[in-house]
Order: C-alpha cells, then sequence, then structure tokens
C-alpha cells in the first residue's frame, strides 16, 4: 500500500502510462508523415497549395482538440466505421500534431538562407533535388529542438482522449480514484508520471536549443 493504494491500482495507473506513451508515439509519427508536406506546401508551394494547406492549419488551430476526438470517434461511426478509442484518438492527434508540426517546420524552412536556394538553383538542380539534398537537411538541423520541446505538448494532450472513452494515464488514475476516494494521492502519482515523462523531453529540447545558438 502506498498512502491508501495498493500494488495492484499503482500498476492499473502505470499501464495507463504506457497506452499514453502509445498514443503520443502514434500522434507524433502521423503528425510527422501529414506535417512535412504541408510545411512544404506552405512555404514552397504554389498559390493553391498554400491555400489548403493554410486552410487545413487555421481549421485544425481553431477547434479544441477534445472537439476533434469526439469528431472522429463518434463522426467516422456515424459513416458505419466502428473505430476503436485507440484509433479514434489518433486520428485526432495526427491531425492535431500535423498542423502546429506544419507551422512549425515552416518556419524553420523559412530559416535557411535565401543564398542557400540561390546556390541550389545554379547547381541546375530541380526543385525537388534542392529540397531533399539542400534545402531539408539543413531545416531539419533547425527544427529538432521545437520538435522535441512539442513533442512535450503532444504527451500531456494526449490526457484529452479521455472524453471518448481511451484508457491513458488520465483515465487510469479516474478510475483509481473513484475506487479509493483518494484524489491527492493518486493525482499527485498520475502527476509524477507525467513529469517524468515530459521532463527528458524538455530538458532535451533545452539542451538541442543552446546547441544550435552556439553553432
Amino acid at each position: 500500500m502506498l498512502f491508501g493504494i495498493s500494488s495492484d491500482q499503482i500498476g492499473f495507473i502505470f499501464r495507463g502510462a504506457g497506452w499514453t506513451l502509445a498514443l503520443s508515439l502514434m500522434g507524433f509519427a502521423g503528425g510527422l508523415l501529414v506535417g512535412l508536406p504541408i510545411a512544404l506546401a506552405l512555404s514552397r508551394g504554389g498559390r493553391l497549395l498554400q491555400a489548403v494547406g493554410g486552410a487545413y492549419v487555421k481549421l485544425v488551430q481553431g477547434i479544441p482538440l477534445p472537439v476533434i476526438m469526439f469528431l472522429c470517434y463518434f463522426g467516422i461511426s456515424i459513416a458505419g466505421f466502428d473505430l476503436p478509442s485507440l484509433v479514434a484518438a489518433g486520428l485526432a492527434m495526427t491531425a492535431y500534431a500535423s498542423a502546429y508540426l506544419g507551422e512549425i517546420w515552416k518556419g524553420c524552412i523559412a530559416a535557411v538562407p535565401r543564398t542557400q536556394w540561390e546556390a541550389a538553383e545554379c547547381l541546375a538542380l530541380r526543385p525537388m533535388q534542392r529540397a531533399m539534398h539542400v534545402i531539408l537537411p539543413q531545416a531539419v538541423r533547425i527544427a529538432v529542438a521545437p520538435t522535441v520541446g512539442f513533442l512535450v505538448q503532444i504527451v500531456k494532450n494526449s490526457s484529452y482522449a479521455v472524453v471518448i472513452g481511451f484508457f491513458d494515464l488520465t483515465y487510469s488514475a479516474r478510475v483509481v480514484n473513484n475506487s479509493t476516494f483518494k484524489p491527492f494521492a493518486v493525482f499527485t502519482l498520475a502527476a509524477l508520471l507525467y513529469f517524468a515523462i515530459c521532463y527528458p523531453l524538455s530538458s532535451l529540447a533545452h539542451r538541442l536549443e543552446r546547441r544550435l545558438a552556439r553553432r
């Protein structure tokens, strides 16, 4: 027993923390896949691509994440698809992460000096070759620190998945609290677990930012 919480209940909360990590990784991976094309469309695309990418970013950023969770879970169900809460939460986190990562990476691409674009043009490289071989490798170095920092936000905001009944750290803590009626002990443990996940990521982001500033 720890502050009135049994070892089984503590293990239950730790299992919820494991699913929080799984959902966060799903959202981050999906954000990487969808966010990069958005960043390229916003930074180097034509007017149509910029308009579509900009509309997507504004739409997702203008809707609270819990509402996106509801739309993915219940909206797709209305269309006849019975999605597990993990899949619906993963789709919502992908939409959320891709919109913000797209804007972060757009700024990182814009931060590459104009002379690098001009040098790539002088080498007679095609637009895709310029992006893949000259611009993106430099933008990636700039983007590492803010991307790692945003991963912290993904982990914390994954707690909104509780609104669709997804079993994560917040959900497991709430279940244990309902059976023990010890909210301070239960949610202190949950807070410590969130801190244990997020603090190393925050520290890594700060170290990367300092290293980039020195360079």
